[in-house]
């Protein structure tokens, strides 16, 4: 089903929002939030994915991104379906006192669509946003950063680890290679 929120230019900036189906906090634990921060660097170092800005929150992400080579559909695809497997196999073999529960969500999930197969661990849409000046840019990357402060987390945004927030506020190496905004 779609939203409206949809990528049409595979070579513009979006902001968005991969969320976890029925909301599952499964980034509540370090694990799979160390396997999508992998991930992140892997498609940045690898597959030519730009990230402005990001958050890891417990149950979805947000990131300011585009695709070098104008194929940002295809990055994001691979980025979930990658993370979906990794984190799968992290449930079955890691230390999981949610197995069966996350394994049964993530197996309904897919029983009810046709796009996925046995398990859907990441909601189908993107929920994407084209960033298009600076304002909304500033706008979204302020959200984003101030999400765990939101949250509760945190007094202050850089003091989120699983954030840009540290590297783009303080001009040092965070989790992920973000890279400063220029428009």
């Amino acid at each position: 089903m779609s939203t409206g929120f949809q990528i049409t230019d595979q070579y513009a900036t979006y902001f968005i929002t991969p969320t976890i189906v029925d909301w599952v906090d499964i980034y509540s634990r370090k694990v799979y939030r160390d396997i999508v921060i992998d991930s992140l660097n892997h498609c940045i170092a690898d597959k030519g994915l730009v990230v402005y800005g990001y958050v890891v929150m417990t149950n979805h992400m947000h990131m300011i991104v585009r695709g070098k080579d104008g194929n940002i559909s295809g990055i994001l695809r691979d980025f979930k379906k990658y993370t979906a497997y990794k984190m799968l196999t992290a449930i079955k073999e890691e230390p999981e006192s949610r197995r069966e529960w996350l394994l049964h969500r993530f197996e309904w999930n897919a029983s009810t669509n046709e796009r996925s197969s046995n398990y859907q661990v990441w909601m189908h849409d993107n929920h994407a946003e084209g960033v298009y000046s600076e304002d909304f840019f500033n706008q979204k990357l302020n959200y984003i950063h101030n999400n765990p402060v939101r949250a509760g987390w945190v007094e202050h945004p850089e003091e989120y680890v699983f954030s840009s927030a540290k590297a783009l506020l303080q001009q040092v190496p965070g989790l992920v290679a973000v890279t400063p905004w220029g428009f």
